[in-house]
């Protein structure tokens, strides 16, 4: 059950230019490589993404067991386990598109000292991209209610598996206190997937699109590798953006973001991209927002 309301969730595929707004650093980075660093989910926005759907779970789970529920050891074990087993558990990657390229708060979180832009792609190349890597592509979720009775529905369904493969009841491999772990080792990856596109409604003006890797047990794995955070080590993961290694990475269009020297930093940046032999297909924009300097 729960498989089926991760896999609708990934069902609708973006129609429009897909933004990745950056630095110009980061662009250098992105463009050079033809690839995209997908962080563990846990440490974007340091882990606030996680945070709200563990709140939404916790809630709902907390309500059902104060109502009386037909089983509430299984709830309660669910709730300890979501408290650890999440922030400790396998490795989910994911990165950020926006729909709309130039939105006033996020060049405010990326464009320091005039150095921003945003990546255009056409979203048929990043669905092809996606699918070639294992990778899924969903819209990111902000009603509230929406969000509510997806987790409702997600709560029933790991109800309705908890009950259905019962629990382990030998104590040489699971605690008493665990007989369910089993049954939420099971459904983590589909769990995870479900809490990558929950974002908390103040976000909605971003209209984020996101891609969502594999479900990655194992630190070690080739396809994984770390970068400095703000305060801590993060985790990414590779992702590459070129359809065919032979050939440069295609972009569909960019905007500049603020800067107080607009003609100059138009002019570098297209030469930039033509020498990197990626001339976007509807070309450089800039953002007409009237730079401020900090």
């Amino acid at each position: 059950m729960l498989e089926t309301i991760s896999r609708q969730l990934f069902d609708d595929a973006p129609a429009d230019t897909l933004y990745h707004y950056t630095s110009f650093s980061g662009m250098t980075g992105i463009v050079g490589s033809r690839e995209l660093r997908s962080s563990d989910i846990r440490y974007m926005n340091d882990s606030a993404e996680l945070r709200h759907t563990l709140e939404l779970l916790n809630t709902d789970i907390t309500q059902r067991v104060i109502d009386g529920t037909d089983h509430p050891r299984l709830l309660n074990q669910l709730l300890e386990w979501l408290s650890h087993r999440v922030v400790s558990g396998p490795m989910l990657f994911g990165a950020s598109f926006r729909a709309n390229g130039n939105l006033l708060s996020q060049w405010r979180g990326y464009s320091a000292h005039g150095k921003g832009v945003s990546l255009g792609f056409a979203p048929e190349h990043i669905q092809r991209c996606a699918e070639n890597q294992q990778f899924q592509v969903a819209r990111c979720l902000y009603s509230p209610e929406r969000q509510r009775r997806l987790i409702r529905e997600v709560v029933d369904a790991i109800e309705v598996t908890a009950c259905r493969l019962g629990e382990n009841d030998n104590p040489s491999s699971r605690h008493p206190t665990q007989s369910y772990y089993d049954v939420f080792e099971h459904i983590e990856g589909d769990l995870l997937r479900i809490a990558a596109i929950l974002k908390h409604p103040s976000f909605e003006e971003e209209q984020e699109w996101r891609i969502v890797s594999p479900m990655i047990s194992d630190s070690c794995d080739e396809r994984v590798d770390f970068r400095e955070g703000a305060a801590m080590m993060v985790p990414f993961y590779r992702f590459s953006l070129a359809s065919d290694p032979g050939n440069p990475m295609q972009l569909d269009h960019v905007y500049l973001g603020p800067t107080n020297n607009v003609e100059l930093s138009m002019n570098s940046l297209e030469l930039y991209l033509e020498r990197m032999r990626a001339r976007p297909r509807r070309g450089v924009s800039y953002c007409q927002i009237p730079f401020r300097s900090r």
